[in-house]
Formats: structure tokens, sequence, C-alpha cells
């Protein structure tokens, strides 16, 4: 069993989606959330004996994340660009580095659909950023590296 820390993990941003350039790194984030969740459908039938049956349905995600509000930081200024200019943004949200073997997770073009800044007296400014997964020629899938 190979176990990871979340500051073992990594997330990579493309902009203009999956097809365009290389994967960059996104460090600048603090606690990432990767929500994977299905929908579902009942299907119960008198042949249940009195359980209720489903089946699942569409799967949907979610990303949630808090940056440090860096106007100089290239991924920064991605996130906020595809925010105001309503475009889509490729993310690969990895349990490890893109190129090691045994790496996996969620790569997907996203949407940007809440970009939060928060000034605490005592922090420094930050943002909490949610995206999902925006109509795309390419869908979402899971990758193992």
């Amino acid at each position: 069993m190979s176990i990871r820390i979340g500051m073992e993990a990594k997330l990579y941003f493309k902009v203009g989606g999956l097809g365009a350039g290389a994967w960059v790194e996104l460090p600048n984030v603090r606690d990432v959330t990767l929500n994977l969740e299905t929908g579902e459908a009942d299907v119960t039938t008198r042949g249940n004996a009195g359980w209720k049956a489903s089946i699942a349905t569409l799967k949907d995600a979610s990303l949630e994340m808090e940056m440090i509000w860096d106007t100089a930081d290239a991924g920064f200024t991605a996130i906020k660009n595809a925010y105001f200019n309503n475009e889509k943004i490729g993310f690969a949200v990895m349990d490890g580095d893109i190129a090691q073997a045994g790496s996996q997770g969620l790569q997907a073009d996203f949407s940007i659909l809440s970009f939060s800044r928060k000034e605490a007296l005592e922090e420094a400014i930050t943002v909490s950023v949610t995206a999902k997964p925006t109509y795309s020629a390419t869908a979402p899938q899971w990758v193992t590296v």
C-alpha cells in the first residue's frame, strides 16, 4: 500500500484547456478538495423484498482550493483570468507528480465558478476558488501514470 499525504499531492493547470500545451504545476495552493459524487436513480421493484434499490447515474466533480492572493503568480493570474473572462482552464488534480509512475487523479477542463477574496486582519489575503468540469471536446477522465 502506498500512503500519500496532502503536501505530496500536486495540482496542475493548462491555460485554454486540456488541448493547450504542457501541464504547469500550481504550487500557490493551500488546501485542495476534489469532490467526486454520483447521481442515483431509483430502481426499486416489488421483487426487492421491501428494500429500496438504486443505480449510479451521472458523475459530478468539483474542485475547491485556497490560494495566496499573489498577482505576480502565473497560476493565480490564469485562474483569475479564466474566472473574469468565462474561459475554460484545464486542471490535473494528482496525488503526486504528474510524471511519477503510479500517480493518479482527475484531469478535465473546468469553469471557475467562485473566486472569493478573504482579507483576514492578521493573515495574507487569500482567494477561495471553486471550479467544476465544463463543456469540452475532452470528457473528464481519471488517469493513472
